[in-house]
């Protein structure tokens, strides 16, 4: 950057001339440290700011330095050199960080690049407690400071007990120089010291200060450790009274609580008071370790003792004289002890809404039913002491009464090439009950079931006239009971209908046809239906016949009764086979062909006197009054003869009409 004043001069001719002075320009702008951009904590540290400058004369000038650190001021100054000196006599950690400076001369700027200057190490903090005597359970509160440093920071409390590795607590403070940590005091801190450092990242790198002043916390019992007792002793035996006692000694009484536990179930407690009391009968299950803790506040001491209960007696073992019988059998429970006969027994049935005592005795005799069956115990009572018996599961049975087998459709029988499902039930008797199935003399299935099982036999053939039967049978002594034989019958499904008439292809209108539908094999009966095809499927006759064909006559046939005929045959099979289609058409009887030639010949007479008359009178014009009268006179004649013979000439036309009509339609007479 330029800047310059101009002034003129006056020339030998009187004109002017321009010089330039007073320009300069930055070269450079550039930060120094000293001692050096790595300064240790507490050791003096200087920022200059050195403009380099360039003039065209020399000239003085005005410089405006600032100085930043992380982009905020921290020093400004006015200087006629080119040199700024920021004196920093002692440096602290919070003078880390990125320098940059910033020159102004009249109009001009100029900027150093930023420098970074580290101010390595951090101050002492200093550490105070709230106490230094403190009971058990009761909590310290510390605090630790760096005045001279600025957050964010991380503080970091040592607790500190004798022969032990110190327990470190790291607290981070990001808006604070200073933080405060609650310690609970434990059981066993007898004598405690604390002390304290701070820690700083800087560029991704950690720096810690020193640690700080050592506290030292006396630690005092609010009570001793509790004392754990048995009455009369820790070896007991079932049915002994056992008492537990548990006891300590305290500061002070506020708060105080004393917990009997086993296998972390609590027995018994008590709150300000310093002695628990616990009795029981001794069991089996009362053996094991009992913890007796008293509390107070966060303090808390514990004390052990493990109780070993001997066995009066052993377990009772139940005995059936059968474990599975009949109904209205005897049954015969037993209770005995091994070694032990003085007791009180009890025999019991369990069931799941409670236990069904059953006899106050050593033995049961009962004869049983079905509803018997289930689980049994029994129960031994010595000095109160009550023991029970592994259960004993006893199964009564009722015999299985004849099964019936049937046919899952209802009706026996089966279409060929379909499944046949098979039901066997027997309903009487105790699950769980096995079933057979045979077909014939041979066993095809065996199924376990409670009630009723099922039976698909997929390979029916045409010609099988095997029977079907099958049985049942339970743990019941009375054995097998067997069903009647179930025969089957195998339905065929009818197959290749066709349709046939006599007569075949044509018939006279008012004469009789007879149509014929069979089938070339079928289960009988069979249905046999007979249709007309139209745009609507006509039926037109139906038959139920106990052979492989049906006959419909139809008496007189009808002009509008041509068209398309088809049959189609069912069974029970429930498939319906269609026949091919035959067509038929009705002609014209010969008596009507008669009618229709003499109608045909009247009409052609009458046509040729019509021609004569015409032609006469046309003549009669040209001749003259006689002439037309004469010509009407034959002409008159000529048609009363006509007339007159019509029934002979009649005769005649009819046979020939008869021969042209035949030769028209295609009867087979027809020259």
């Amino acid at each position: 950057m330029y800047f310059s004043w101009e002034r003129h001069l006056p020339t030998a001719s009187g004109s002017e001339l321009y010089t330039q002075d007073k320009v300069f320009t930055f070269n450079t702008v550039e930060i120094k440290v000293e001692p050096s951009f790595k300064v240790r904590n507490g050791a003096p540290m200087s920022i200059i700011c050195h403009a380099d400058i360039s003039k065209s004369a020399d000239f003085q000038l005005k410089y405006n330095f600032t100085i930043f650190k992380d982009r905020r001021l921290v020093f400004m100054t006015v200087s006629d050199t080119g040199d700024a000196r920021y004196e920093v006599p002692v440096a602290k950690s919070s003078d880390t960080g990125d320098y940059q400076c910033t020159v102004k001369a009249d109009k001009k700027t100029g900027s150093s690049d930023p420098v970074h200057v580290w101010v390595t190490g951090m101050t002492k903090p200093t550490l105070t407690a709230d106490k230094r005597d403190v009971l058990e359970g009761e909590v310290v509160k510390l605090r630790c400071e760096l005045p001279e440093e600025e957050p964010p920071l991380q503080f970091c409390f040592r607790k500190i007990k004798t022969n032990s590795t110190p327990r470190e607590t790291c607290v981070p403070e990001p808006y604070t120089n200073f933080s405060v940590l609650e310690v609970s005091v434990e059981e066993g801190d007898n004598i405690l010291q604390f002390d304290c450092f701070g820690r700083r990242n800087v560029k991704l790198e950690w720096e810690d200060s020193a640690h700080s002043n050592k506290t030292l916390v006396t630690v005092r019992e609010p009570f001793i450790k509790p004392t754990l007792t048995t009455v009369p002793s820790s070896n007991v035996t079932e049915g002994d009274q056992i008492q537990f006692e548990c006891s300590t000694v305290v500061v002070r009484m506020h708060d105080i609580e004393i917990i009997l536990q086993k296998n972390k179930s609590i027995l018994n407690s008590v709150q300000d008071k310093k002695l628990l009391r616990y009795s029981t009968v001794a069991t089996l299950e009362d053996s094991g370790e009992y913890l007796c803790k008293v509390e107070q506040g966060g303090a808390s001491k514990t004390t052990k003792l493990n109780v070993v209960v001997s066995e009066l007696f052993p377990k009772p073992t139940l005995v059936a004289s059968m474990t599975k019988l009949d109904k209205n059998k005897e049954l015969i429970l037993n209770c005995s002890i091994n070694g032990f006969q003085k007791a009180n027994f009890s025999i019991i049935r369990k069931n799941a809404n409670g236990d069904i005592p059953l006899k106050n005795s050593q033995t049961l005799k009962m004869r049983v039913n079905v509803n018997d069956t289930g689980s049994y115990t029994c129960k031994a009572e010595v000095k109160g002491i009550v023991k029970e018996s592994k259960p004993v599961r006893i199964n009564v049975y009722a015999p299985v009464s004849k099964p019936t087998l049937s046919v899952a459709g209802g009706l026996p029988e089966v279409v060929l090439g379909k499944p046949l499902q098979l039901i066997c039930h027997s309903v009487m008797g105790t699950p769980p009950k096995t079933f057979r199935f045979y077909k014939g003399d041979d066993v095809e299935k065996i199924v376990i079931n409670d009630t009723y099982a099922t039976f698909l036999d997929e390979n029916i053939r045409l010609n099988d006239q095997r029977g079907y039967r099958c049985d049942a049978r339970n743990n019941h002594s009375s054995g097998v009971k067997t069903s009647d034989i179930l025969n089957v019958t195998v339905v065929v499904p009818v197959r290749d209908a066709s349709l046939g008439s006599v007569p075949y292809g044509e018939v006279e209108d008012g004469s009789e046809i007879a149509f014929l539908c069979s089938v070339k094999e079928g289960s009988l009966p069979i249905l046999f239906r007979f249709f007309k095809k139209t745009d609507n499927e006509v039926l037109l006759f139906e038959k139920i016949e106990h052979r492989d064909r049906a006959m419909w006559h139809k008496e007189t046939m009808k002009r509008q009764d041509t068209g398309t005929y088809y049959c189609v045959a069912s069974n029970r099979a429930n498939v319906d086979v269609r026949s091919q289609p035959i067509t038929i058409s009705v002609i014209l009887a010969a008596w009507k062909k008669g009618v229709v030639a003499a109608l045909v010949l009247i009409t052609i007479a009458g046509a040729g006197a019509l021609a004569l008359w015409w032609f006469l009178r046309k003549k009669k014009k040209a001749k003259g009054p006689s002439m037309e009268m004469s010509g009407s006179a034959l002409a008159a004649n000529l048609t009363s003869e006509k007339l007159a013979r019509q029934p002979n000439d009649g005769d005649y036309y009819s046979d020939s009409m008869e021969n042209r009509h035949s030769r028209i339609s295609g009867h087979p007479d027809a020259t």
